[in-house]
């Protein structure tokens, strides 16, 4: 028997407007019951990007039963931290609003493609960041209950390096034309790619929290499963972290699926993880 999808309204919001208009797009499942959230967050290499692009996620998650808050954060020149500041303060946001949303202040999860995961990870590791606090809202609690990850970008440092390294070969893949560049718009240095950096944090054994976690990676996919030289483990990327997740504490799930069609086929175990962690 094929299983229900729940439906759905969406509306927009403004959440703020100085120094740009911060805007969220919410799909609610339709039900008197308060809620669970996911706070969904687009990718781009940090540059490029809106909440337009989290649209089959967001709907797959709402007919799942669990509502979907898509977030046109700051990005690109605007440079490091402001992502994080927009995303700190939308968690903090829906919580302070929770009641008239229909949503349930204790659930609230972080979802991320790409960058966009990078940026999920970031901000569920560093609720209290000093840095990333420069909005003001009436709840402080930027704490979430999980995140949940779609091939991110977890060490810009290591990225930045490896596109760079590929380049310079003899037969450079398309994709490297101008990644390099990309880092530089957002990061501008390679110091705020190093502190801005889930894996690194772990590694410096930074004081971080460690929510339940998903990391669903396409493979083959050199852009996002490549192995750090660097690294003391012998493994790529997604299992460095994986395992400095574990040592720190933290459980994360690492499912591999077929390149070729990933966004879709990424859907059931995005979704499924969801429901485990936001709606027992």
């Amino acid at each position: 028997m094929a299983s229900t999808k729940a439906s759905f309204g969406v509306e927009d919001f403004e959440i703020a407007a100085d120094p740009k208009p911060l805007l969220l797009r919410l799909f609610r499942p339709e039900t008197q019951d308060p809620l669970p959230v996911v706070i969904n967050l687009h990718g781009g290499a940090w540059t490029k990007g809106d909440l337009n692009e989290c649209r089959a996620r967001d709907e797959a998650i709402a007919e799942a039963g669990i509502a979907s808050a898509a977030l046109d954060f700051r990005h690109g020149d605007d440079g490091y931290p402001t992502s994080l500041i927009d995303i700190n303060f939308a968690i903090r946001w829906i919580r302070d609003n929770a009641v008239n949303l229909g949503l349930d202040p204790a659930r609230i999860g972080l979802a991320g493609q790409s960058s966009g995961g990078h940026l999920a990870m970031l901000a569920a590791m560093r609720p209290d960041e000093p840095g990333y606090r420069e909005r003001t809202t009436g709840d402080p609690d930027a704490t979430v209950s999980c995140v949940a990850m779609t091939w991110p970008v977890i060490n810009p440092l290591s990225r930045y390096h490896h596109a760079l390294r590929l380049r310079s070969s003899d037969d450079p893949p398309g994709w490297t034309a101008d990644i390099p560049e990309r880092h530089d718009t957002y990061w501008r240095t390679e110091a705020n790619m190093a502190e801005g950096n889930p894996m690194l944090a772990l590694e410096r054994g930074e004081a971080v929290r460690t929510p339940p976690a998903l990391w669903i990676q396409g493979t083959p996919d050199p852009i996002h499963d490549y192995r750090d030289p660097e690294s003391a483990i012998d493994g790529n990327e997604p299992e460095r972290f994986a395992a400095r997740y574990r040592e720190a504490g933290g459980e994360i799930e690492l499912v591999y699926i077929e390149q070729d069609g990933r966004a879709e086929r990424s859907l059931a175990p995005l979704t499924n993880f969801l429901i485990a962690r936001l709606n027992p």
